[in-house]
């Protein structure tokens, strides 16, 4: 018996070894992003309280920017989480204007939109302790500080991404099913009527659904597909790419395992599609498929083809970290995203729980388009 005792003993204290020794080796390994230093990528921080910082969004209407974000205990449920929104001139100065909060619920990735001079906006609500939302709604505004009460869309279930305009007049909403498993594209003239164009994709637990509109007016998309809900990932995970002409009725759709692209933002320049995403980094394997919660993460640049997503370079972050936005103005993207300390090599669960702060940074776009066609010769 007094052997049995022992040998639990030891057991135990092996077992608090060992794991007092990866907690502490995840919370001092140094960060091993890769990048591109020909981009000169030197983020300054945008919002640094000691909050979980996430979800952004960007847009410059009436001549001031506006930047919108979660602020939050954590990345997952709280009905502590306010929706930030905050006004600059130059995307450097910065001054919070109003927030919004839906009483006993958790409220995260904002979306903005301009209908009839009026700034609209689109969030998502959640009362999933993992942070799974059921529906949208929205809110608009005449002067960016006086805001409607929030109204459920009338689509219930579904889940509304960045909504993308090439004349100023109708938008195209992507949007995904809250269960996953689906996502279609919308359009509206007046930002709270929308209509259905057509189903993108169906299948591979679908979730976050992206768009940007190419020089000859057709879209091309990305979506996060996870395969299966497991903590530890999936090694089929990947990220969808489809395209469309117009009238975006008929989808081509094609798949990438360069990454599961999460909180995607999308964007194009000149004759390509660049995509800021989530890079999902290391070997998969055990307990570390695509998506695992034990496992690294960046927030990285892409090149999107009709086929496949090409890495062009990590940006500075760690732990939890992604959901970008930007403004494209001339040759120069202002860039927001939000990370862990970049210092260290978080896995992503730990970054969850922990502060996340909001980094500001430019990108040359004519060197990125030099780095992505250097990628594809």
């Amino acid at each position: 018996m007094r052997l049995l005792i022992k040998s639990l003993a030891l057991i135990i204290m092996l077992l608090v070894l060992f794991i007092a020794l990866t907690l502490g080796y995840w919370l001092l390994r140094p960060n091993a992003s890769i990048t591109n230093q020909v981009l000169k990528i030197d983020p300054v921080p945008v919002v640094s309280d000691g909050m979980h910082n996430a979800f952004t969004d960007m847009i410059k209407w009436k001549g001031d920017y506006y930047l919108i974000f979660a602020r939050s205990p954590s990345h997952l449920f709280s009905d502590e989480s306010r929706l930030v929104l905050m006004q600059s001139s130059n995307m450097i100065s910065w001054e919070e204007i109003h927030s919004f909060s839906i009483p006993g619920q958790d409220i995260r990735d904002p979306k903005f939109a301009i209908f009839d001079d009026r700034l609209f906006m689109y969030v998502m609500k959640n009362l999933d302790f993992t942070a799974e939302p059921y529906g949208s709604a929205y809110t608009f505004s005449e002067d960016g500080k006086n805001w409607r009460d929030l109204k459920d869309i009338s689509q219930k279930g579904w889940l509304f991404w960045r909504p993308k305009t090439r004349d100023g007049k109708t938008w195209y909403m992507p949007a995904y099913w809250s269960d996953h498993g689906k996502s279609m594209l919308l359009k509206s003239t007046n930002g709270i009527d929308w209509e259905v164009v057509s189903v993108i994709y169906e299948g591979d637990r679908n979730d976050e659904t992206a768009i940007t509109f190419m020089p000859d007016g057709s879209i091309i998309c990305t979506a996060r597909l996870e395969g299966s809900d497991s903590w530890f990932g999936d090694p089929s995970a990947s990220t969808l790419i489809a395209t469309a002409k117009y009238p975006y009725k008929k989808w081509t759709t094609a798949k990438s395992q360069v990454t599961r692209l999460d909180g995607p933002f999308l964007f194009t320049y000149r004759e390509r599609a660049y995509a800021v995403g989530r890079q999902h980094v290391g070997c998969p394997g055990f307990l570390n498929d695509i998506g695992s919660i034990l496992g690294r993460k960046r927030t990285a640049l892409y090149l999107v083809t009709n086929e496949k997503l090409v890495h062009l370079s990590d940006l500075p972050s760690a732990g939890d970290t992604s959901y970008a936005s930007g403004i494209m103005e001339g040759d120069t993207l202002g860039l927001v995203y939000y990370t862990s300390n970049p210092r260290y090599d978080y896995p992503w669960i730990l970054g969850m729980l922990k502060r996340s702060d909001l980094l500001y940074t430019t990108i040359d776009l004519t060197i990125l388009e030099k780095i992505a066609k250097s990628k594809t010769r």
